[in-house]
């Protein structure tokens, strides 16, 4: 049984505010009848005070499962990298109805629906971020935001309506936020990162030893 996240505020699935989304959705099913082909909802433990943020669902992976991160390779090394970390109950996500429970970790995404290109634009970001803002305010007090990309950390901070300029993206970087959130950033999981070494698994599973540190600390 999977443990989807769909409080109150978290998700529409029904969501259509972003003309350009719906109408590629609409083509992408009609191409592929079987793909989930919505706004993808969050996965994991609603009371986490681990939540992972990333971009926006790919085309073969969570738009077609319907769960983040499953179906496409950027989320071979995550899940392998929380079971590690005793955040997954398997090292791999195979589909939306497999048995992979999270373990006081959620995954989201900052854009719920596929864009074209995997490049949404500014006003997507914006009119999704209602979402990501809901989920953000619903963590625990010692929670840890994990943004994996640059988009997805700015995307968290004009979330919370904070200086992008005061809190400047790297890898493993770490920054306090309001109640007693944290704010770690990572290099994004994405084949064409971890296939040209800009993220390999030794620099990612730091990442995860600084999120478990974090919360063995909060």
């Amino acid at each position: 049984m999977n443990n989807f996240s769909t409080r109150a505020g978290w998700y529409d699935r029904n969501c259509r505010d972003c003309p350009r989304l719906s109408t590629f959705l609409d083509d992408v099913k009609r191409k592929n009848p079987d793909y989930f082909c919505r706004p993808v909802p969050p996965f994991g433990d609603p009371q986490a005070q681990l939540l992972i943020v990333g971009l926006a669902p790919g085309l073969k992976g969570a738009n077609a499962t319907g769960r983040p991160f499953t179906g496409d390779h950027a989320g071979i090394l995550l899940y392998q990298t929380l079971y590690k970390f005793g955040f997954a109950s398997t090292p791999e996500s195979i589909s939306a109805d497999d048995d992979l429970q999270l373990q006081n970790c959620r995954i989201t995404n900052a854009v719920k629906c596929l864009p074209p290109q995997n490049k949404p634009i500014g006003s997507e970001v914006n009119n999704c971020r209602k979402f990501l803002l809901k989920e953000i305010d619903d963590l625990p007090t010692g929670g840890v935001i994990l943004a994996l990309g640059s988009i997805a950390h700015t995307t968290i901070l004009r979330s919370l309506q904070l200086p992008v300029k005061n809190y400047p993206f790297s890898h493993t970087g770490v920054f306090p936020l309001h109640s007693d959130l944290q704010l770690l950033s990572s290099y994004h999981c994405s084949r064409y990162n971890t296939q040209t070494k800009r993220l390999t698994t030794p620099m990612f599973e730091k990442v995860f030893e600084i999120a478990r540190n974090l919360l063995n600390h909060a």
